[in-house]
C-alpha cells in the first residue's frame, strides 16, 4: 500500500504517524512544499503552540466548533484532547494545562511538538519530501492517484491521497490553499471561503489611547441581524480589539461583509453579570462613599483611569463635576456606556487570521472515515474541510483528530 499525503501540518503529520503505527512497513510518502515540517504548527499560539484544549467532555468540546461540530463527532470521540494530551506526553513532549485551560509544551516551544513528528519519521518507511511543490492530483483508470510535482519528471504514483494542505490563513507558511483546488479537480465542491478568529480594526481612534488595557469577561456583540454575541476576555490595541472573545465573535460573523463603506457595529458590556440599572447604583454607591470625588474618578473606581477619561469624553459626562453634582441622568448615561461601549469595524485584523472558515463540503467526505465519498481512495483531514473553531487549541484538536481517523481507516483498508 502507498499513500501520499499532501501538506505537512499538524494533519498531515497525525495521518503519516497514525499509518506508521499501524503498519511500519507501509510506504507513506509526506509531500511538504516548505523547507520543514509543521511551519503553521510551530508559530501557533505565539510560538508556543497551542497543541490542545483542557476541556475533557466532549459534548463542550463540540460546542467550540462553529461549523463541523456534528461532522467531528467521530474523529473527536475516537481521539479526544485527553488522546491528544497523552499522546505527546507518550513521546517526550511534556505539557501543561493553563488556568484558561489552554494546552501547551512546558517548554513553551511549538518546535519541540513538530520534533516529535520529525524523530518518528527517521528510518522509517515514512518518506519525507521536502521542498515537494504539488502541481496536480490525478485520479487514475486503474485505481489509484497520479501526484505530479514541479520537482520530478514523473507522477508519484500511490494507492491513496490525502489532502492535508490546510486553508489559506497565514499564507507565509504555504497554506496557499493550493489543496482547494485539488479537490476541485478531483470532483468535490467547496463551501465559500473567509478568514476567521481575526483581530477587528475600528474607525475609533480612541482604542489606541488604552491599547494593551484587557478585561477577563466581557460581552461584546456584533449588531447585525438579531444581533451575535460572545463573552470571553478581550483587550484595546492600537487600531481597535483583539483577544479570545474578539477571535470568537469573529468566527460567528466570519461570512458578514464589513469594511469602511459597510462597517460592522459592536458594542463592548465590561460588566455582563450586571443589569444596567444595577451599575448605575453602583456608580451612585461609590459617589456616596467619597462625595468630594470629582465623577471621573468615580468612574475610575469602577474601570482603569485611562478608561474613564474616555468613557466621559465619549458619553459626555461631566467628568469633572464633583460626584454629588451629577445627575441620575448623567450616572445612568455613564452606566449605559460602560454596558454597551460602541465600536465601529471597518476591517478585519490584516495577518491576524488563524484559520479559514469554509472549505471542502462535508456532506461529500464520510465522517466515520474522512474517505471521499466521491473518490474511493481519497482523504481529507484538518483545515481543508468546512470545520473551524474558537481559538484555545480547538483548531489543532481538530486536525489532530481527523488526521488521526484519517490514517487508522488507510492503515485498516
Amino acid at each position: 500500500m502507498r499513500t501520499a499525503i499532501i501538506g505537512g501540518g499538524a494533519a498531515g503529520l497525525m495521518t503519516a504517524a497514525t499509518i506508521h503505527a499501524a503498519d511500519p512497513s507501509a510506504e507513506v510518502f509526506l509531500l511538504e512544499r516548505n523547507d520543514g515540517l509543521g511551519k503553521k504548527v510551530i508559530i501557533s499560539g505565539g510560538g508556543r503552540c497551542n497543541v490542545t484544549t483542557g476541556i475533557r467532555d466532549i459534548r463542550t468540546v463540540l460546542t467550540k466548533y462553529p461549523r463541523g461540530s456534528k461532522f467531528l463527532s467521530s474523529a473527536m470521540y475516537a481521539f479526544p484532547p485527553e488522546a491528544a494530551y497523552d499522546w505527546f506526553e507518550a513521546r517526550g513532549v511534556p505539557l501543561k494545562t493553563e488556568e484558561d485551560l489552554r494546552v501547551f509544551p512546558r517548554s513553551d516551544d511549538g518546535r519541540d511538538v513538530v520534533r516529535v513528528f520529525e524523530n518518528l519519521f527517521t528510518d522509517s518507511s515514512v518518506r519525507v519530501m521536502l521542498r515537494a511543490d504539488v502541481t496536480g492530483i490525478e485520479r487514475r483508470p486503474e485505481g489509484g492517484f497520479a501526484i505530479r510535482m514541479k520537482s520530478m519528471l514523473e507522477p508519484l504514483l500511490v494507492d491513496k491521497a490525502v489532502l492535508t494542505t490546510g486553508g489559506q490563513a497565514y499564507r507565509h507558511t504555504g497554506s496557499t490553499g493550493d489543496g482547494y483546488a485539488f479537490a476541485l479537480s478531483l470532483g468535490h465542491t467547496l463551501t465559500p471561503l473567509a478568514p476567521s478568529l481575526n483581530a477587528f480594526f475600528t474607525r475609533e481612534r480612541w482604542p489606541a489611547d488604552v491599547s494593551g488595557l484587557s478585561f477577563e469577561r466581557s460581552k461584546i456583540t456584533a449588531k447585525r441581524g438579531k444581533g451575535i454575541s460572545f463573552t470571553g476576555p478581550f483587550l484595546f490595541t492600537h487600531r481597535g480589539v483583539s483577544g479570545p472573545a474578539v477571535f470568537a465573535l469573529s468566527s460567528l460573523v466570519a461570512f458578514e461583509r464589513y469594511d469602511a463603506s459597510v462597517p460592522l457595529e459592536i458594542s463592548i458590556d465590561l460588566f455582563p453579570d450586571l443589569h444596567q440599572d444595577a451599575l448605575a447604583a453602583e456608580i451612585q454607591k461609590q459617589i456616596s462613599a467619597g462625595a468630594g470625588k470629582i465623577f471621573q474618578n468615580v468612574i475610575a473606581a469602577l474601570v482603569p483611569k485611562s478608561l474613564a477619561e474616555i468613557c466621559v469624553a465619549e458619553a459626555a459626562l461631566p467628568g469633572k463635576k464633583r460626584g454629588a453634582e451629577v445627575s441620575k441622568k448623567e450616572i445612568a448615561r455613564g452606566a449605559a456606556w460602560l454596558k454597551a461601549i460602541p465600536l465601529t469595524v471597518i476591517q478585519r485584523g490584516a495577518g491576524d487570521e488563524f484559520v479559514t472558515a469554509g472549505g471542502v463540503t462535508l456532506k461529500e467526505v464520510n465522517p466515520s472515515t474522512m474517505e471521499s465519498k466521491i473518490r474511493p481512495g481519497l482523504f481529507f483531514a484538518g483545515e481543508i474541510l468546512d470545520i473551524d473553531g474558537f481559538t484555545g487549541g480547538f483548531n489543532l484538536q481538530a486536525s489532530w483528530a481527523t488526521g488521526r481517523l484519517a490514517g487508522a481507516s488507510i492503515a485498516a483498508a
